[in-house]
């Protein structure tokens, strides 16, 4: 299916709803999300099984003694007997599948409209490796003109996939996203962890099946290596239910503000990746003091790097998207949250991103800071990324022009090039912690080079005023004239 053909469908189906009387845009995301997740789940189901067989062991399928509610058999009814089918028994199933989905509502009430919809998506391949659940999510926000409502707005997933890379998580790792939204950055983390032990021979069979890890990292994925925070209620419900269908057991996904005074956490995580809300500045008296401390603000941007510094553990990493005001702001509170970075971590890298990244619904400016938790900055890699594989406009058509695989490649080494460069600990303290590229990179001056000494240059010129002289004193003569020198 073409992206012109997917929006098409969407941009119908979307009709259907605002015509059926769902008219608000995060309503008609939700409903749609539990109609994908209830698609999907049939597809989870049958992978477990043929994981659980190739391993010799046996597990009781969720369908067992309810076949019936299996989307390939669901999809089959009419549309009368769909809705009661649905409201009935599929909505209950999602409390049993996760407590936090328990009172989730249905919103659909026309037997049409379940009908339609569930007709629309079954033609939606979402197991094919594109994230298409994303896609929607995406799509509507841009067509619905709400992206970018405090600041909230999805990652592209090819940004999220670059962070992933360059961080190269683990097993091993405790992985915390304290603004998760729909979860685009713990799922990439845990593909690509599945997909590093997975291994060729089952690649075609799934790319995430995941044959070569062992019973205490299966076991350590499902408990202990991925943690999210999202205060939106709603946010939270489709961020569990793409999680779930992502093989993140939902365990550690909190409902709550991560800023608040209720959730402060120190030392515990090794691996933080996160693009949190840009914009809006909070009451004072609803955020924690231990951010505050760190830095004086009501900025969210500010106070979610002071959580990212206090949440990790020593030694752990961070790959977080800020806007470039953070960079090179010069108030109070951004020169001391700057200073704090570089001296009390280890600033490993700052990566400039153009602002058409975020582009249709966002314009901002933003860059990605990595850095380790506990070791003094002794020089910082800086990359100037041009092009993310897309045109910076509106449109954000495919291209070819792409710095992601050379970053990726780049940042192993801390190579430089005409686009990155390395900048020591000195010249940071010198320039006030300021973090903007611009600042430091190099512009080299090279001497211009000439084919003739200067007194050659001047032969040259006295042989071509010689030229020209004769020339005017043919032409002089040739219209009855003569000329004067």
């Amino acid at each position: 299916m073409t992206d012109k053909e997917f929006k098409a469908i969407i941009d119908e189906l979307w009709d259907k709803f605002w015509s059926s009387g769902i008219s608000n845009p995060i309503s008609v995301i939700e409903q749609m999300t539990y109609l994908i997740f209830f698609k999907m789940f049939e597809f989870q189901e049958d992978l477990k099984d043929k994981k659980t067989k190739h391993f010799g062991k046996t597990r009781k399928s969720f369908f067992e003694n309810r076949e019936n509610l299996r989307w390939s058999n669901f999809k089959q009814l009419s549309a009368d007997e769909m809705l009661k089918t649905y409201r009935e028994n599929v909505f209950p199933l999602l409390g049993e599948i996760n407590p936090a989905l328990k009172d989730s509502v249905c919103l659909i009430t026309k037997p049409s409209l379940l009908d339609t919809a569930v007709q629309t998506l079954d033609k939606m391949d979402f197991s094919d490796g594109n994230d298409r659940k994303g896609d929607i999510y995406e799509y509507m926000l841009n067509k619905l003109a709400i992206a970018g409502q405090n600041g909230q707005f999805r990652t592209p997933r090819h940004i999220i996939e670059m962070m992933v890379k360059l961080m190269q998580p683990t097993p091993q790792d405790k992985i915390c996203d304290p603004a998760c939204g729909t979860g685009g950055f713990l799922c990439g983390a845990c593909r690509y962890i599945l997909e590093q032990g997975t291994s060729d021979d089952f690649k075609d069979i799934s790319p995430i099946f995941g044959d070569l890890l062992n019973d205490e990292d299966r076991k350590n994925i499902d408990d202990n290596v991925f943690f999210g925070r999202e205060f939106d209620p709603t946010m939270y419900k489709i961020g569990l239910m793409n999680m779930i269908l992502h093989n993140i057991k939902p365990k550690n996904i909190k409902l709550q503000d991560s800023l608040s005074k209720y959730a402060d956490e120190k030392n515990k995580y090794t691996l933080v990746l996160a693009n949190p809300p840009f914009k809006g500045n909070l009451d004072e008296n609803d955020v924690s003091d231990k951010l505050t401390t760190i830095v004086k603000t009501k900025k969210t941007e500010l106070l979610f790097m002071a959580k990212f510094m206090r949440m990790l553990d020593i030694g752990g990493r961070a790959a977080v998207i800020i806007p470039t005001g953070v960079l090179s702001t010069d108030s109070k509170a951004h020169k001391t949250l700057r200073e704090k970075l570089i001296e009390q971590n280890r600033l490993d890298a700052v990566i400039s991103m153009p602002s058409g990244v975020f582009k249709p619904y966002a314009g901002v400016a933003t860059a990605v800071l990595i850095f380790t938790k506990g070791e003094q900055t002794k020089s910082t890699w800086f990359y100037e990324m041009g092009n993310d594989g897309f045109t910076l406009d509106d449109k954000r058509n495919e291209i070819e022009e792409n710095d992601i695989p050379d970053i990726i490649e780049k940042y192993k080494t801390k190579a430089e090039s005409n686009k990155s460069f390395n900048v020591s600990i000195e010249d940071l303290r010198e320039n006030e912690y300021n973090l903007l590229p611009s600042r430091y990179k190099k512009i080299e001056y090279t001497p211009p080079t000439f084919e003739h000494t200067p007194l050659e240059y001047v032969q040259i010129l006295l042989d071509s005023e010689r030229k020209s002289i004769e020339l005017l004193k043919s032409l002089k003569e040739k219209l009855g004239g003569k000329l004067n020198v």
